[in-house]
Order: structure tokens, then C-alpha cells, then sequence
């Protein structure tokens, strides 16, 4: 039996993308025909279905495929394949930075999102690991904002998965994120902010409220350089860590804008800017840069560290390692191992 069909996915992955699942209307709510129904449901996609149904990529939650004259039940669902809308390229390979039995660990880049979610599907870092690992069960422990690079932790084996996404949700993990802010005069090298986010759904940007703080983080300023430019002018640049104790969505974005220090690139905080699709140039300064957690499965320590750097840090390079100069784009949704 394959590993899909013991996951409860009736059809493989293709090219790394799951299947869709599609809840049919109940008996006597809907057309006779599952056919029928599927045909109203997509009628910009006709062709496709059609070619789905005639090469049996249509089935039931028990993989027997679709035909005319298929009957349906109450709660009934089919599994089917749906071609993703073009997605513009991210143009930077996955590093990966550690591989065995249980984890992949990987090197996210900038841009990239960790899993389908609106619209980013093929590029992001499951579906593109998925197809070039050859893993279909692939799993996140966790996940990185779409714009934030750095260190992501995969699970190999659907056996030890929840042991390791357990981990993570109980924070059990030490997190370090690298950030380049600006650092004002006076600013302390020592800062911690505890404070309760809220991020509505539809919302584009998360807010501190009042009540029970849920969201901790400890922030160090390592370094200062020179002068550089953000916002509405030249500002002194500081290299922060980060070290949250909670994930709260946007957490450390908040709490460095909170503080009068908003992090380089941010286009979300203190204010929504716009950005042209396709815009690679002006990445988000903020790395995931290491992880350290004893294995729930080996009982072993676990210590990842990136190799990315911040380009806007003395001696950092661009996502495609030349300093200053956004990369061409290779061969879509590469994945060096």
C-alpha cells in the first residue's frame, strides 16, 4: 500500500502538490449526477475535468474513480487534481542543511513560502522539496513568514511527525533570529518586550492590544555600523538578535516596531507599502539563524545554523551570493542539495 493511501489521500502527489479534496452536496441537495455537480462547480475548467474523469484521476475517498454513474452518500467527498494558477518564480535555490531518517532541515530563502496558502502554491518551500527530495510525505515542524529566511525544520516520517511539530507548539525549541534595524542614539543593547497580538483574519497587519501579554521576545543589539538608509532618511544600522519565546504571527516585526526600531525591508510596519509582484530586491532583514532542540525521537541534541547572511550588513550577500546585485533567475523552483 502506498504511503498516500495510508495517509488518506486517494491519489498521489503531482509535481509535489496535493490533491484537492471536494465535499459533495448531500443527496437530494444537488444535481443526480457527481459528474454533473463537479462539471457546474468548475465551468472555467471543463477540459481539464474532463480529461481528469477520462483518465480516472477523478476518485472517491477510497480510490475508485468517478464515472456517470458513481452514487453518492451523505458526506461524500472526491479527490482530484487542480492545476495551479502561474506563480511568478522565486528566483533563489532551497539550501538544505541537514537530511536523515526523521528531518530535512533547510535554508529558506527570502520570499518563499513555507506551504500553499492563497497564491503561492508551487513556489514554496514544501511542494518544491516535496518533488525535488522525491519525499511525498514531507511535513513542516514548523513555519517561517513567507518573507523571512532562514532555518525550517521538515519531517520526514508520518510516525514521528506530531512528535516533532509537538515540540515546536509547545515551545521547546530555542529560536535565534538575526535583524537588521536601525539602532538610534541611547537605544539600550538589552531590550524585552512582552505584549498581546492580535492578528484578525483579512487584516494585513498584526497589533499590539491590551490584555495577558502572550507574545515574549529578548532583543540584542551586537553591532552598530555606520549610516544607512530607511524610511524617511539616513539612520545609524544595528545588527540585532532575537530571541522569541513565543511564535505569535508577526511577533518579532511588531515588537521591533513597537520599540521604534522597524525592521529593514518591512513592508508591512510602521505602514503597509506597496510592492510590484515579482519585486525581489528589497528583502525582509530578518534570518532565521538557528535552532537547538533535543530530538523527541533520538532523545539527541539538534543545533541548525544558517548559512545565509543579511545583505544589508557589512560583508552580506544577496540571496543568490553577490553582493548588492539582485540574482538572475535560475531553472523555477530549485532546490540545492
Amino acid at each position: 500500500m502506498s504511503s498516500s493511501r495510508r495517509r488518506g489521500r486517494p491519489l498521489p502527489l503531482r509535481d509535489g502538490v496535493d490533491p484537492v479534496r471536494i465535499r459533495l452536496a448531500d443527496p437530494g441537495q444537488g444535481p443526480r449526477s457527481i459528474v454533473e455537480e463537479l462539471r457546474r462547480r468548475f465551468p472555467d475548467g471543463l477540459a481539464e475535468l474532463d480529461a481528469a474523469l477520462e483518465a480516472g484521476q477523478v476518485v472517491t475517498a477510497d480510490g475508485e474513480a468517478v464515472t456517470p454513474a458513481t452514487r453518492r452518500h451523505r458526506g461524500m467527498d472526491v479527490w482530484m487534481y487542480r492545476t495551479p494558477d502561474p506563480e511568478i518564480p522565486v528566483p533563489y535555490e532551497i539550501e538544505v542543511l541537514h537530511r536523515d531518517d526523521h528531518l530535512v532541515v533547510v535554508d529558506k530563502p527570502h520570499f518563499l513560502a513555507t506551504t500553499p496558502r492563497a497564491g503561492h502554491v508551487t513556489e514554496t518551500a514544501l511542494v518544491r522539496l516535496r518533488r525535488d527530495l522525491g519525499l511525498e510525505d514531507l511535513a513542516p515542524a514548523h513555519r517561517l513568514d513567507r518573507l523571512t529566511a532562514g532555518v525550517l525544520v521538515f519531517t520526514v516520517d508520518p510516525a514521528h511527525r506530531g512528535a516533532y511539530q509537538d515540540l515546536f507548539a509547545a515551545r521547546r525549541v530555542a529560536k535565534t533570529y538575526l535583524a537588521v534595524a536601525p539602532a538610534p542614539d541611547g537605544v539600550a543593547t538589552v531590550r524585552e518586550r512582552s505584549s498581546r497580538i492580535l492578528k484578525t483574519r483579512g487584516v494585513l497587519q498584526a497589533a499590539e492590544v491590551d490584555g495577558e501579554p502572550d507574545a515574549h521576545t529578548r532583543i540584542s543589539l551586537l553591532d552598530t555600523h555606520g549610516t544607512g538608509t530607511h524610511g524617511d532618511g539616513p539612520v545609524r544600522l544595528g545588527l540585532y538578535r532575537l530571541e522569541p519565546t513565543t511564535g505569535r504571527t508577526h511577533q518579532l516585526r511588531v515588537h521591533m516596531n513597537a520599540l521604534g526600531t522597524p525592521i529593514l525591508g518591512d513592508d508591512l510596519y510602521p505602514r503597509i507599502l506597496d510592492v510590484t509582484p515579482g519585486d525581489f530586491t528589497r528583502p525582509l532583514q530578518l534570518l532565521a539563524s538557528e535552532i537547538a532542540f533535543t530530538d523527541p525521537v533520538t532523545g539527541q541534541p539538534r543545533h541548525f545554523t544558517t548559512r545565509r547572511t543579511l545583505d544589508a550588513w557589512p560583508g552580506g550577500q544577496d540571496q543568490g551570493g553577490n553582493p548588492g546585485n539582485p540574482p538572475s533567475a535560475p531553472a523555477p523552483n530549485s532546490c540545492k542539495l
